[in-house]
């Protein structure tokens, strides 16, 4: 029998991470979020469509071309809530203050997810994996001075990236 290993609090939240995960509604990018305050979990989030309206899994992806500074084009689809604003959202929907947290997250988050942490106060940011564009996200984080850790450093796949 092997010795049991008790997780570290990031290895914890993480796992809590892949299991909100797994409710996203979205296969292209099926992420979760969890916004912890004193090592106690204050909201989570995943991805999916607001409530009331078609989920990805039903009806398919809602596809927008984007086009970078450098030239490059992704797609990205939009027919969904990112997991960190869901988490974000959650927060304000109960009135539960979440400044000063820390977000656990798949990935690295996406630009227009950055300025949201930002503005509502998350000092710190703990990630699985890398974001295929998230060049922007880590210099509005340094300069914002919110802690970025990065689990592993290798970028999340998935289709039509």
């Amino acid at each position: 029998m092997s010795e049991y290993i008790r997780p570290n609090w990031p290895e914890y939240f993480m796992g809590i991470v892949d299991a909100v995960a797994k409710r996203g509604t979205c296969e292209r990018g099926r992420s979760g979020a969890i916004i912890v305050i004193d090592k106690r979990i204050i909201t989570t989030g995943y991805v999916g469509s607001e409530p009331g309206a078609p989920h990805c899994d039903d009806v398919g992806h809602l596809f927008e071309e984007v086009i970078h500074a450098d030239g490059t084009k992704t797609m990205h689809c939009v027919r969904t809530l990112h997991a960190e604003e869901n988490a974000i959202i959650q927060a304000a929907e109960f009135g539960v203050p979440i400044k000063g947290g820390t977000l656990y997250c798949t990935m690295v988050p996406c630009d227009r997810c950055s300025k949201r942490i930002v503005r509502v106060g998350l000092r710190k940011v703990v990630a699985k994996r890398r974001y295929h564009v998230d060049k922007r996200t880590l210099e509005r984080f340094h300069k914002a001075s919110i802690q970025l850790s990065i689990l592993e450093d290798k970028v999340e796949k998935y289709d039509d990236q």
